[in-house]
């Protein structure tokens, strides 16, 4: 291949995923939504967030075992609750590591 094919390569694949990310941008933003639509759509972070984490923080071993006394668990859960009564990401976030530095020293 050519250096001119690979440019036009690359060049395709920006398209194939730039266009998908950025027509319903386009066409969202020039109308009105409905409000459940809008109130719907700000479940979806929380959601993703959600799927990701549970998983790690419940199961463990090969296969995959429920398991509810994980050091993981037992650290996230309040690092969760300070999360909500504070609403502050970076105190959250050493909040959380120290109390797994915590924990992980006293267990």
């Amino acid at each position: 291949m050519s250096g001119s094919e690979y440019l036009f390569i690359i060049a395709a694949m920006g398209l194939v995923t730039y266009i998908p990310r950025w027509a319903p941008v386009f066409w969202l933003t020039r109308r009105p939504m409905p409000q459940w639509l809008v109130q719907w759509l700000e479940l979806i972070p929380a959601a993703i967030l959600s799927a990701l984490l549970v998983p790690v923080l419940v199961t463990s071993g090969q296969p995959r075992q429920i398991d509810f006394g994980r050091l993981d668990l037992l650290v996230a859960l309040p690092t969760f609750l300070f999360a909500l009564k504070t609403r502050s990401l970076g105190g959250t976030v050493v909040f959380g590591m120290a109390l797994y530095w915590l924990v992980d020293k006293l267990m």
